[in-house]
């Protein structure tokens, strides 16, 4: 007899297109397209003294994602691609791993997206990632050191079709709240809801949210009390009305009302990262641990473009 877990189970309806996206992700030639060695070199002049850069910013590009996609090291990175041109005939100078470090470090990376008419409901959420330090079965079994450091990667992710559309990367010093003003800044299309979980209960996200005229499906924290009482003459907060609501019909009502749960799709988003590209950074500077970051959340979107999973419920 099986034991009923209390899980819905899945089923998908397009295995065979899905399928193919998956076998489709570990293709060179979608990471060193046409495109890319269409443009390869860099003859723009800078205005600056010197000779121009010989490789274009697509050039490192193109090498960043083959290190981050098959979790290579520089040196290995640059074997690789060396190997890939020669198989493919294509007489182009492959930049050398110091090149690669150093150009890394300032890429200015960019999320691919598809354009979309209709406004969008953005899912934020944050994770740690480590640098370097002990291993977990060391921690819990002697404590951790002060050599352990993580960084913070904070994403906002498209509830619809489980794209990326903004990403910041911060110290471990900031909390979730604290970036969504500028996560929301780096989205350009019409939001008309932002779902989070208790740690963007506070003033400034609910104002940065209001700013761009958007719901905010935000849970007032446990105890939370509300802000502006109906004796006021301002028009109230959004976040009391929330609370006030949660009251009247209760928290796991008032989640599946506003469809606060599908803001499980940026864990999920988190949890591919980290699948997929590994919980960890490899570079020790932050700016160069900031790129490497981004270059990873610019590969899963190339990868989600491919195709997604179109499940239902057993």
């Amino acid at each position: 007899m099986r034991r009923k877990t209390g899980k819905a189970s899945y089923h998908l309806r397009n295995w065979h297109e899905y399928n193919a996206a998956l076998i489709q992700r570990g293709s060179l030639t979608l990471w060193v397209s046409e495109e890319v060695l269409g443009t390869w070199h860099d003859d723009a002049r800078t205005g600056m003294r010197g000779a121009p850069r010989t490789y274009s910013d697509s050039a490192i590009l193109c090498m960043a994602w083959l290190s981050a996609v098959y979790r290579l090291a520089l040196r290995t990175t640059q074997g690789l691609l060396s190997s890939v041109l020669k198989l493919l005939k294509v007489a182009l100078p492959v930049p050398d791993y110091t090149t690669l470090c150093r150009r890394r470090r300032k890429l200015a990376v960019s999320l691919p997206r598809r354009a979309k008419d209709e406004p969008l409901h953005v899912v934020v959420d944050a994770t740690g990632v480590k640098v370097y330090g002990e291993g977990e079965w060391k921690v819990r079994c002697h404590g951790g050191s002060k050599r352990r450091t993580w960084r913070k990667l904070h994403v906002g992710v498209d509830e619809a079709n489980g794209e990326i559309v903004a990403a910041a990367v911060t110290t471990d010093d900031f909390s979730d709240g604290q970036l969504l003003p500028e996560l929301l800044d780096q989205i350009d299309a019409d939001i008309v809801q932002v779902s989070g979980d208790g740690a963007y209960d506070t003033g400034a996200c609910y104002t940065a949210i209001s700013a761009r005229h958007a719901q905010a499906a935000i849970p007032p924290r446990h105890g939370a009390r509300i802000w502006r009482h109906g004796n006021s003459n301002d028009p109230p907060l959004a976040r009391d009305e929330n609370l006030r609501s949660i009251r009247r019909t209760g928290r796991g009502v008032w989640k599946r009302a506003i469809g606060y749960h599908r803001r499980n799709l940026a864990e999920a988003a988190i949890f591919r990262i980290k699948t997929i590209f590994g919980d960890w950074v490899h570079s020790r500077g932050f700016e160069a641990q900031a790129a490497e970051m981004l270059i990873r959340c610019s590969a899963l979107n190339r990868m989600t473009h491919l195709g997604m999973p179109d499940s239902y419920a057993v």
